[in-house]
């Protein structure tokens, strides 16, 4: 039987019920008990100060790679289990471009109970869209399902053409699948490694244009009202695939989409020099796209935000910039990037934590990201004003390839806890 424990004096803020407030909070067999009233009987095995801290619902990370199977190099899901409770994360989605791919019930099964292990987090696996992610035979989405796949997806992966992302959708429908899309036409796409514009025209790099992201998004949004298929788009980068999401969702289509934290913060700009540390994919777009990102969270239109975790050995950034792997290590700076919005004021402070919490939860229909009574005690606890340096010492990713080392930020987890068994603590 866990423990049972009272979260004492913090600022209990859970954007599900709108809840924001200095509450107690009682946990007990796993699940959130009563706020400020103890029940019957009940008396805590140890009790957590939280004055001065937010309690909030433990966040939820809908892209998030852990590199095992099949990466070990870069990291593992043990590895990476610590970095992810310190980052307040109780819960994470895991693409499936593993190696072996994500396609079975076997490998599906791997991944989640390598992370039961862990006695620390919640990998949901997305299992693939198509086998081996070859972009041409559909995978065996029912055999997912049963094994726990909330969701399908070929990640960065191409399909062959669109009579199969038909297909793909018609499938995915049958089984009420949710198909996580990461919008980019690989033809306009072709070799680029920046965002197709003067610094990218200026540096002499191949450029990603936007139509590449927004060619994607309009075919996919034209087949979903055939298919009656059920879309999340993933870390959108681009304005005008944002507007057409936006007018889709206004004329009743369900489609959702994310976006990942570095994206509302960082532009083209950041790869001068070129710092390989930026190189993402997406690539990082302009300042007017930045501000439309910004603008869509705050409405709604993005119902999340996420880590977009790509851990990376020290030699994966070495290279010449277009020869590098794309990707950031993000999990310990996701929340303080979202924090940073709501201290920018892009945001309240409500609905940067529901980007992480409800809003994820609602995407993958999950009874998650709630302190009602009744719910799983995955709880964050966090500190809005500790200030703390990205290194070595605060660091626990095997991946170092972030472009906000050394640089300090404010937001600090203190406590994790996932289903009620503290899984963090400093």
């Amino acid at each position: 039987m866990s423990e049972r424990i009272l979260v004492k004096g913090g600022r209990v803020i859970d954007p599900a019920s709108g809840l924001d407030g200095l509450h107690d909070l009682y946990l007990a067999e796993g699940r959130v008990v009563a706020l400020d009233v103890p029940p019957d009987g009940f008396t805590a095995d140890f009790e957590v100060g939280a004055r001065g801290k937010i309690v909030c619902p433990g966040f939820i990370d809908l892209c998030a790679r852990l590199r095992e199977p099949g990466h070990e190099h870069k990291a593992t899901i043990a590895g990476e289990s610590r970095a992810v409770a310190a980052a307040g994360i109780t819960t994470l989605c895991c693409p499936p471009d593993t190696d072996p791919v994500i396609d079975t019930p076997a490998v599906a099964n791997l991944i989640r109970e390598k992370a039961q292990l862990t006695g620390t987090l919640r990998v949901l696996p997305i299992g693939a869209l198509t086998r081996g992610l070859q972009g041409r035979d559909l995978s065996e989405m029912s055999a997912l399902r049963s094994a726990g796949c909330l969701a399908v997806g070929n990640a960065h992966a191409p399909l062959a053409n669109t009579l199969v992302l038909r297909r793909a959708l018609e499938y995915a429908a049958s089984y009420d699948l949710l198909v996580v899309i990461r919008p980019e036409d690989p033809h306009l796409a072709d070799r680029g490694c920046a965002h197709e514009g003067p610094v990218s025209t200026r540096m002499g790099l191949p450029g990603i244009p936007e139509t590449a992201e927004t060619v994607a998004v309009a075919q996919v949004l034209a087949l979903m009202e055939h298919t009656g298929a059920r879309v999340h788009f993933a870390q959108i980068s681009s304005g005008r695939a944002v507007r057409m999401i936006a007018k889709a969702q206004a004329d009743g289509i369900p489609v959702s989409a994310d976006v990942a934290a570095h994206q509302l913060h960082l532009t083209e700009t950041d790869i001068e020099g070129f710092d390989a540390l930026c190189h993402v994919r997406p690539p990082l777009r302009g300042r007017a796209d930045r501000e439309i990102l910004r603008e869509a969270l705050r409405d709604g239109v993005i119902a999340a935000i996420c880590s977009d975790h790509q851990p990376h050995e020290p030699g994966a950034k070495l290279d010449a910039f277009p020869a590098t792997a794309p990707g950031m290590a993000s999990l310990q700076t996701l929340l303080p990037l979202a924090l940073q919005l709501a201290d920018e004021g892009v945001l309240t402070l409500s609905r940067a934590l529901a980007a992480l919490t409800s809003g994820p939860a609602a995407v993958l229909g999950l009874e998650l990201g709630a302190l009602r009574p009744g719910a799983p005690a995955d709880i964050c606890i966090f500190d809005p004003e500790e200030c703390w340096t990205v290194g070595e010492d605060t660091w626990l990713s095997d991946g170092r390839n972030t472009p906000f080392w050394k640089k300090t930020v404010t937001g600090r987890v203190t406590h994790t806890f996932f289903s009620g068994r503290l899984a963090f603590g400093h």
